[in-house]
């Protein structure tokens, strides 16, 4: 027997509010399956059955299939599987499991027959390395359950869990559960503690709860809940993270670092993707307990990550960790922006927006798809970056663990992939949400209507949306249009109607009976916004943040500047882009301290972050936070 489930303490809140929270929680879960693309009974659920995405976000995601995930080499990330004999802290086992779920994500939006077999080809190789005992991974007997052992066993049981979904294989689901129940046999009273089995005050193992949750979904196996519930509990001792208790502790100050050399040790608690990752297994149990306290804690960690941690790009940390970045971003830091931070975050978003249906979290899910996720991809779409800095030039990451891969090479595809199934979702039986702009088409089933949805549009370049609604008859239904918190006045018409009651960070519901030929258009408010830190500026216009690059051949990016600016809108002109570039403006300013009057004003450029930097040629520098110059004349009372 395990440790008994944690008593949770109830939060500080009204007993009736909590009431209702659980039964919220309660009501999400049985309708959670009706947010799934598929459906076994498509006469009787609501189903998206295809989407397909065009324009630069549709090109850079086929990009990243064609280039990153086609390309890569199975046999070679499967190898290290087929020899236990890991004695130090690397980390080789994780990277099949991360590159099949990308190149599952993949296939349900292409349907690419080679892809498909690329992947079971390479499920087949793992199958073969499954021990009598039921591991599979790659270190010794003595040293399991050590480094980065469990950490990949995660991986791997994700990757098998998401074939047998896609498959059916019932191999394939008795080789995960064969996996779990042997490394259940190894955590309890009397034998290792879950976070004893790794760095980072365990939070690499303790992540594993993810998998094992949803492989109770599949198999309503008890003894996977109660291994669930002993990680929670676990987690909360002497030496481990910590997740629940801390929940109101930033997330850089959990564990104060006071020696660097702790940095990549156990004692390190502020990892960042691997905390994220834990806290996406406390929503999957969630959802199976219903105790909405879980769901309460996964957002009040939220926030603090959104308000100390994510950056202007929508993504943060530096080597790999939480550091109070959000205040610190002016500051050029070392490693920052990890990709696999990048995905998680919006993996986390992912996972809330699911439970909750607020808007915020799929504006998040934009801002770092558009920025820090578009950013790292090369121009050629062929490799991904490890890191993205906000200033400087970007390369591609180092080979890891003796493999010619590293873990954001990995992991990026799934968050490319994430895009098509976010873009349109089944909120409940009769609601269809619209959720990225994007040149897309999608066809949806409602009841026994097909509905095809078509959006027309170059934004985020341009400011309008056309959205054609064809059902395959006149056919009630609700839909939601996401109206992003940074357009602070939205326009809405349909079939040349307008809409009113039309709110920022909010979702536009439109309730009617919808016949072929019905027409929605949306024009947001694209006015470009400034944004100041620390002495320091940065412009962004819809979702996208612009930098200056050393392409436009206007000046030294780094030089010290004034962007005029009204309140807070900056005066834009669109102005044809050079190759390889997706989006280029212009504006005047006054640059370097010599600047004195409109007559010594220089024209400057920016680009879309996601192109700043793109070439990878570290002769070519780009730059978001600009140095804001000091004018004594107006600020002589500031003493700063």
């Amino acid at each position: 027997m395990f440790y008994s489930f944690f008593s949770l303490m109830h939060l500080s809140v009204f007993p009736l509010l909590h009431r209702t929270l659980k039964l919220h929680a309660f009501l999400l879960l049985f309708s959670f399956p009706l947010l799934l693309f598929a459906a076994k009974d498509k006469n009787a659920a609501p189903h998206i059955d295809q989407v397909r995405l065009t324009g630069y976000v549709g090109e850079r995601i086929d990009g990243c299939i064609q280039q990153r995930v086609m390309t890569q080499d199975v046999d070679e990330i499967v190898s290290p599987f087929r020899h236990q004999d890991e004695v130090h802290n690397l980390w080789g086992t994780e990277f099949w499991g991360k590159w099949v779920q990308g190149a599952m994500s993949a296939y349900r939006y292409n349907h690419d027959p080679a892809l498909y077999e690329k992947i079971r080809q390479s499920v087949e190789l793992m199958l073969a390395t499954q021990l009598p005992d039921g591991y599979i991974g790659n270190y010794d007997k003595d040293h399991q359950l050590q480094g980065w052992d469990v950490w990949g066993r995660k991986y791997t049981l994700l990757g098998l869990i998401k074939w047998y979904d896609l498959s059916s294989d019932k191999r394939v689901l008795k080789a995960a559960r064969r996996l779990l129940d042997y490394t259940i046999s190894q955590f309890g009273p009397d034998k290792k503690h879950v976070w004893e089995a790794g760095l980072y005050r365990g939070m690499p193992p303790m992540s594993i709860l993810e998998p094992v949750m949803l492989l109770y979904h599949r198999t309503r196996e008890k003894a996977y809940l109660d291994f669930a519930q002993y990680i929670v509990n676990d987690g909360e001792q002497t030496g481990g993270p910590k997740l629940l208790a801390k929940a109101d502790v930033p997330v850089a100050l959990r564990f104060p670092i006071e020696n660097p050399k702790q940095w990549w040790t156990h004692a390190n608690g502020q990892k960042a993707y691997e905390m994220m990752s834990c806290y996406v297994g406390l929503l999957e149990l969630m959802k199976v307990t219903g105790n909405a306290d879980y769901l309460q804690i996964a957002e009040r960690v939220y926030h603090h990550i959104l308000n100390e941690e994510i950056n202007i790009c929508g993504s943060g940390s530096a080597y790999e960790c939480w550091y109070g970045g959000r205040q610190k971003q002016t500051r050029p830091s070392s490693h920052s922006m990890e990709t696999c931070v990048t995905f998680t975050w919006m993996q986390f978003n992912e996972r809330l927006w699911q439970l909750t249906s607020r808007s915020l979290y799929i504006d998040q899910i934009e801002r770092t798809m558009y920025n820090a996720l578009m950013a790292s991809m090369r121009g050629d779409n062929g490799q991904i970056a490890k890191y993205i800095p906000l200033e400087g030039y970007r390369h591609e990451g180092e080979n890891q663990c003796n493999l010619h891969i590293n873990c954001c090479n990995a992991n990026g595809p799934r968050a490319f992939a994430m895009i098509p199934r976010v873009t349109y979702a089944v909120h409940d039986p009769e609601t269809i949400d619209v959720n990225l702009y994007i040149p897309s088409q999608a066809d949806i089933t409602i009841g026994k209507t097909k509905v095809h949805l078509q959006q027309i549009t170059d934004y985020p370049a341009s400011d309008d949306i056309e959205l054609r609604v064809t059902p395959s008859s006149p056919t009630a239904f609700a839909l939601r249009l996401r109206i992003p918190a940074w357009s602070s006045s939205t326009q809405v018409t349909i079939n040349g109607q307008s809409v009113s009651e039309v709110h920022p960070g909010n979702y536009l519901t439109l309730q009617r009976t919808w016949a072929s030929g019905d027409v929605v258009k949306i024009r947001f408010d694209m006015t470009a916004h400034l944004s100041e830190l620390n002495h320091y500026q940065a412009v962004q216009r819809g979702p996208i943040i612009l930098a200056r690059d050393s392409r436009f051949q206007d000046g030294f990016v780094d030089e010290p500047c004034i962007i005029p600016h009204q309140g807070n809108a900056v005066t834009l002109t669109s102005v044809e882009a050079p190759q390889g570039i997706w989006m280029a403006f212009e504006t005047r300013m006054p640059t370097g301290t010599y600047a004195n009057g409109e007559a010594e004003y220089s024209t400057v450029r920016f680009c879309d972050f996601a192109s700043a930097g793109n070439t990878w040629n570290r002769s070519e520098r780009y730059r978001v936070w600009l140095p804001k110059t000091l004018d004594a004349q107006n600020e002589f009372n500031n003493h700063d």
